[in-house]
């Protein structure tokens, strides 16, 4: 294979992780249904786990009217989109310790999905 073919496939492999990595968030809302189970979207309304209504860019146990577990309040985190990613793949390898009672979502496209519906509607 030469130079230029082999660049041009790995441009392409560049291209297409980036496009599956913002994700749809379409589809990321209907993910996002099992979130709900634990979780409101809206501002200012807790269920069994905080409000996720801006969630990206906000710090880890943040929100003043939650009663975050102790493994939160030391996590010292704030929820990126690669922070929110790896937390969903395996709760509790990122934060260990925390009360939430999930598995994680093992499949890197439902993430991605999920994060972006979060991304824009959410905020």
């Amino acid at each position: 294979m030469t130079t230029r073919k082999v660049f041009f496939a790995a441009a392409l492999a560049v291209i297409a992780h980036a496009a599956s990595a913002q994700g749809d968030p379409k589809r990321g809302e209907k993910v996002f249904e099992e979130c709900r189970a634990c979780h409101a979207i809206e501002k200012g309304s807790n269920g069994v786990g905080p409000s996720l209504h801006g969630v990206i860019g906000r710090r880890a146990a943040e929100l003043d009217d939650f009663r975050y577990s102790p493994a939160f309040k030391r996590a010292n985190i704030t929820w990126t989109r690669q922070n929110l990613d790896a937390f969903l793949a395996d709760p509790q390898k990122l934060v260990p310790a925390n009360r939430m009672p999930y598995a994680g979502m093992p499949e890197a496209k439902d993430r991605a999905d999920v994060i972006e519906y979060m991304q824009r509607i959410l905020k």
